[in-house]
């Protein structure tokens, strides 16, 4: 399947989107609207099937990176001053539809964007809050840990901190004049 990504619309039926995680089927059901269209806190990109159904989604948002949760190799190359960033929010996709490229398209997507950021307005790389169970994924990917001052949330598990710098994440094959899917 070559999946297209493309920006959430507001008429787009989110509610029969599962993933097969509760937490993150409620966000994208309840909050991915309303913190694209009214708070302008994120934006979710999509992916659809063949009669429209959404499969898969990712949200983004700017963001930063505290030079002290770097390892010592990368702090020395960089400015002691807050880093921009884009933040992968949240991934997934339709238990259903697993297998078909649809994650790897998302990513490869999200990874376009932050190149169009670093070229538009300064970006050093992804940072992704990994659930436990998604940290292998995402080392596999190159991404790794940051250094992070312990918090707490409650009896939920934390989720791991990780980093992928701009320059370990292969360029589109094409310019983006505008992110995917912004029609």
């Amino acid at each position: 399947m070559t999946a297209a990504v493309r920006r959430l619309r507001p008429d787009d039926d989110r509610a029969k989107f599962r993933s097969g995680d509760v937490e993150l089927d409620r966000f994208f059901a309840r909050y991915a609207g309303q913190n694209q269209f009214r708070h302008h806190i994120g934006t979710t990109y999509v992916v659809t099937d063949e009669d429209g159904a959404i499969v898969g989604f990712a949200t983004i948002a700017a963001s930063e990176l505290t030079v002290a949760n770097l390892s010592a190799t990368k702090r020395r190359r960089l400015p002691a001053y807050p880093l921009p960033v884009l933040r992968l929010a949240r991934l997934a996709v339709d238990r259903e539809a697993r297998g078909r490229g649809i994650g790897r398209a998302l990513l490869q997507a999200v990874f376009a964007l932050a190149h169009k950021m670093a070229v538009d307005m300064g970006c050093v790389g992804v940072v992704v809050d990994a659930k436990p169970d998604a940290v292998a994924f995402y080392r596999k990917l190159g991404f790794v840990v940051l250094e992070t001052t312990a918090g707490q949330l409650g009896d939920r598990p934390q989720p791991t901190p990780m980093f992928l710098e701009l320059g370990a994440i292969p360029k589109p094959s094409a310019p983006l004049s505008s992110p995917p899917g912004a029609r």
